[in-house]
């Protein structure tokens, strides 16, 4: 489908150019069997556990380099916790009807970086430096890797290099830092002061643009391909950064078992996790349909400014799609969102997984940061909050309703569901941003 047609379309696209909340659901979704095989072929499960190993030989390593992660042995891993009152709330501002049980998958709260972006990027920084070491003959699969610490000289003769917004930047410059490269972060016009200024405190070269994502990145691979030593973590195209975010699926899948909630046809789980180019849900949805396949519901949720990955797999124009050709300015004040063009491996593989798009105006980030902070006392950034217009909107539109009918989400399923808003980012947000944040759009 070209972009004019897209355009053109029915009332669910005409919402989305006029930057309305809705929710677009995905008519290529198919059964998991039916996609199963063709999928493996670009991300397996053997390549997924490959990774969970990878995180856990460096694990040594990350506790050695960042004490904080002492109670969980150096695996970057959040909590999942249930938010009782903060489903009243919604319920009741909203006029929503939430079913089932909800939970806070809390990678606002990861160690390190504090962002969903401490699971891909800094398993691909991890993954490149293990290269390295292991080529160099410093490290083999039986050392321990605690060792990695003491490579810093060699780490050094290397630069690590990334577009962002803001998170991934974060996540991969402070890892790379702490391994001992020379990190290049290109940072976009829509990254917050704070990240910048915390990423310079850690001895990360940022690199400013008076520009969107797009350009960011492009300027950061063209500065890296130039350089031989250097790495660039395309957060476009990288299938490590994909990896990373499909260990998540099992981690979560283990702190269910521990919670005592099953996942089967009878007790659906229904997942929003806020998208920017993609990367993040991407990964984490496909894990989470490698293990529970039909049973899993994974809906991103989008700025309606800012809906690529939406506006990406609905076209099938995947990463020539951009959010300026149906007018919309691709402007939020959800940093890590602000990606005008969607990831090209992302829409691609999402576009047979993905339930839908749902999208959230910018006030109501804010509303759902102070109903989160009244309810349960947790406090995470808008980009986070994003994830809330999923069970509030499950219910509400006509297309999810009817998305719900048609895979077998009756009323009773739905009572016996488990929804999971996935925030991404906060832990390491400023005391005065945050009263900044509080009083937005009141």
């Amino acid at each position: 489908m070209s972009t004019d047609a897209f355009i053109t379309g029915d009332a669910v696209p005409a919402a989305v150019r006029a930057a309305e909340e809705t929710v677009w659901v995905n008519p290529r979704l198919l059964p998991f069997d039916v996609v199963d095989g063709l999928s493996q072929l670009v991300v397996s499960d053997e390549d997924i556990a490959d990774a969970a190993a990878r995180l856990r030989r460096f694990a040594p390593f990350i506790r050695r380099a960042f004490p904080e992660t002492a109670e969980t042995d150096g695996l970057i891993e959040s909590p999942l916790r249930a938010v009782p009152a903060m489903q009243v709330r919604l319920s009741d501002a909203y006029g929503a009807e939430i079913p089932g049980r909800l939970l806070l998958k809390m990678d606002s709260h990861l160690a390190i970086a504090g962002s969903v972006k401490a699971r891909g990027g800094i398993y691909e920084v991890l993954k490149h430096a293990e290269g390295l070491a292991m080529d160099a003959g410093l490290l083999t699969w039986e050392d321990d890797y605690a060792k990695i610490a003491d490579l810093r000289d060699f780490f050094a003769r290397y630069t690590v290099q990334v577009g962002s917004t803001g998170n991934l930047g974060m996540s991969i410059g402070i890892m790379s830092a702490a391994i001992g490269f020379h990190v290049r972060v290109h940072m976009s016009a829509d990254a917050k002061q704070w990240k910048k200024d915390l990423l310079r405190a850690h001895g990360v070269e940022v690199i400013e643009y008076a520009d969107d994502y797009s350009r960011a990145v492009a300027e950061g691979r063209r500065a890296s391909d130039a350089d031989p030593m250097s790495h660039f973590d395309d957060d476009e195209k990288s299938v490590d950064l994909f990896l990373g975010y499909a260990v998540a699926a099992e981690r979560l899948a283990a702190q269910l078992r521990v919670q005592e909630i099953t996942v089967d046809r009878e007790h659906p789980l229904i997942v929003y996790i806020p998208a920017g180019v993609g990367g993040a849900p991407g990964g984490v949805s496909y894990g989470l349909r490698r293990l529970y396949h039909d049973d899993v519901h994974c809906f991103f949720v989008e700025p309606a400014q800012c809906p690529s990955v939406l506006l990406g797999v609905a076209t099938q124009r995947f990463e020539r799609a951009n959010v300026h050709d149906i007018g919309l300015a691709g402007r939020t004040d959800a940093d890590g969102l602000a990606c005008a063009s969607p990831s090209s491996l992302v829409t691609r593989m999402m576009t047979n997984h993905m339930a839908g798009v749902f999208t959230v105006s910018e006030a109501h980030l804010y509303d759902y940061l102070r109903d989160l902070d009244a309810s349960e006392g947790i406090r995470i950034e808008p980009s986070s909050c994003a994830a809330f217009a999923g069970p509030i909107g499950l219910l509400r539109w006509s297309a999810a309703r009817d998305y719900c009918a048609a895979h077998g989400l009756t009323e009773e399923r739905l009572h016996r569901a488990t929804q999971i808003a996935w925030a991404t980012g906060g832990r390491l947000v400023p005391a005065e941003v945050w009263e900044e944040y509080l009083g937005t759009y009141r």
